[in-house]
């Protein structure tokens, strides 16, 4: 019998299985849950509002700069945005030096971010550089800088945060190898803009910005068509998603600042804690043993669903219990005339199958590309496993389970992207009839992992509400470099906001102005401009 047709591993891919059903239960779950989030805090979806209000339609213009702290190296940059959906991006990088991620004091960590800023813009724009010396003063901005003059700048900061306004947010704990908890409750973008001011660079943050609201604006300039993107999406490494509201749903307290006159807010979901409950998400033993090895057992159930560093794992839970498993003869030909590479076949105690984490999602995406009996290229994935001689049957057998694991991970992803969809109602907007619903994505599974996106399209296509039609209008497309065209843009129409208040400031110092009688009253005014 073909090892295809055992019984046992025909149980596993089945396991699998993310029916149709299954999908319309967990976009009604998913659709209650963000209505849940919106209402009051603390809900498995936890639906925070960024307090970004507006997204870009490829008209805009203007040179702005973005900074991007998300894990050991730091990242800056200038774009220029040419107004009809292209830029330019200038870039560098640099390694956070050891020593200032567990620094006595924020003021080092960030004192040297702000030193990298000024080094960029001594070596890239250097006019802007040198103007900040000679600077005077005006009403046009309250840092006294001509306005026109100041960098916008983005600042993408990859660790937990409260946000409270569009470019306020204090910082809830470090991650990744960072451990200054001096900074801890702190506003990193205050942090930041004090020693920027300190080096008196002409520059401005006015975006504190997350990567899945970063992907969504980069992909809202980039798209063609009138109305830009809905969703902003990351399914790599782990997954999440922004989404435009309208802010009449927002029914949480709003603290801070924001601009109401669109009507809209910038979501981010948060996703990954979908249906921590797992009311309608699968959960296999292999689900079930993933989630033991975690930091967070019982949290992130989504997450451990669908993004790309769980999967591998997944993957060798199965392996596990098949090699224990006398009834599936997997790796397992003792006999060089069952073996078409004439070899046994033999998993060694070194094996990545035995270690935790060993197996990376890598791995699935070589079982997934590789098509062309008698699988060459999967066979030598397998033999980088430490799997000697893997045969034919193994590798079809490998191929099978691996394909089953991504595509339930696809099918899970479709399940967010539908449920935000019908949650716009864009599909039913008679103003909207002739209009794609744009979607922008990023990350390794969506750009590397071999027909994932059809795999989300055909899930898509049997949810109610969407459909075959539905699902032709839904446009998903890659949104690359978030963290910088995103947050530029998020500086931007922060910077409209901004202005548009400092000019109604300036006007009323006007209006003061020219209404005093007494000249004492008016020079003294004069002197506070």
């Amino acid at each position: 019998m073909s090892l295809l047709l055992n019984p046992h591993v025909k149980d596993i891919v089945h396991q699998f299985d993310y029916t149709d059903t299954d999908v319309n239960n967990a976009v009604k779950e998913f659709l209650r849950q963000m209505a849940e989030g919106l209402e009051r805090d603390g809900t498995s979806l936890s639906q925070i509002p960024t307090y970004v209000t507006a997204v870009p339609n490829g008209t805009e213009k203007g040179l702005y700069m973005a900074v991007d702290l998300g894990g050991t190296n730091f990242r800056v940059c200038s774009i220029k945005l040419n107004g009809d959906g292209s830029f330019y991006l200038t870039s560098s990088k640099v390694e956070i030096p050891k020593e200032l991620m567990v620094a006595k004091t924020a003021q080092e960590l960030f004192a040297f971010l702000a030193r990298q800023i000024a080094l960029f813009l001594e070596k890239h724009h250097t006019d802007r550089f040198e103007a900040h010396v000679r600077r005077r003063m005006t009403a046009s901005s309250p840092l006294g800088f001509r306005d026109e003059s100041v960098f916008r700048m983005g600042f993408t900061f990859s660790f937990p945060v409260r946000q409270v306004g569009v470019n306020r947010g204090t910082l809830i704990r470090w991650t990744k190898g960072f451990d200054i908890p001096d900074a801890v409750g702190k506003d990193v973008c205050a942090l930041l803009q004090a020693e920027i001011d300190k080096l008196h660079l002409p520059v401005k943050i006015t975006a504190l910005v997350n990567d899945t609201v970063g992907t969504l604006m980069a992909r809202s300039y980039s798209a063609p068509g009138k109305h830009g993107a809905v969703l902003g999406a990351i399914f790599g490494t782990g997954t999440n998603g922004a989404y435009v509201e309208q802010l009449s749903k927002v029914k949480k307290p709003l603290v801070g600042d924001y601009d109401a006159s669109t009507g809209l807010m910038v979501i981010n979901t948060e996703w990954g804690s979908f249906d921590n409950e797992l009311s309608v998400l699968p959960n296999t033993p292999w689900d079930i043993a993933l989630d033991k090895l975690t930091p967070n057992p019982g949290l992130q159930m989504y997450e451990k669903r669908v993004s790309g560093m769980f999967l591998g794992e997944v993957m060798r839970q199965v392996l596990l219990d098949i090699l224990k498993n006398p009834n599936i003869p997997l790796f397992k030909d003792v006999d060089s005339r069952s073996n078409d590479w004439t070899s046994v076949t033999e998993v060694r105690e070194t094996s990545p199958i035995f270690q935790p984490w060993g197996i990376d999602t890598k791995s699935l995406s070589v079982a997934a590309g590789d098509n062309m009996p008698p699988l060459p290229l999967l066979r030598g994935e397998l033999e980088s496993l430490d799997i000697n001689s893997p045969s034919f049957e193994d590798a079809q057998v490998f191929k099978a389970i691996a394909e089953a694991i991504v595509r339930r991970a696809a099918r899970l992803s479709a399940v967010a992207i539908a449920a935000i969809v019908l949650q716009t109602g864009k599909l039913t907007d008679p103003d909207l009839a002739d209009e794609p619903v744009d979607i922008g994505v990023d990350g390794s599974l969506v750009e590397h992992y071999p027909c994932f996106t059809d795999m989300i399209y055909e899930a898509l296509r049997a949810v109610d509400g969407i459909g075959e039609e539905g699902a032709k209008r839904i446009r998903i497309g890659i949104a690359k470099d978030g963290s910088g065209v995103g947050a530029a843009l998020i500086a931007l129409v922060a910077g409209r906001m901004e202005t548009a208040n400092e000019a109604a400031g300036i006007s009323e110092l006007r209006s003061t102005v020219n209404t005093v009688d007494d000249p004492e009253n008016e020079r003294a005014v004069s002197e506070s401009d």
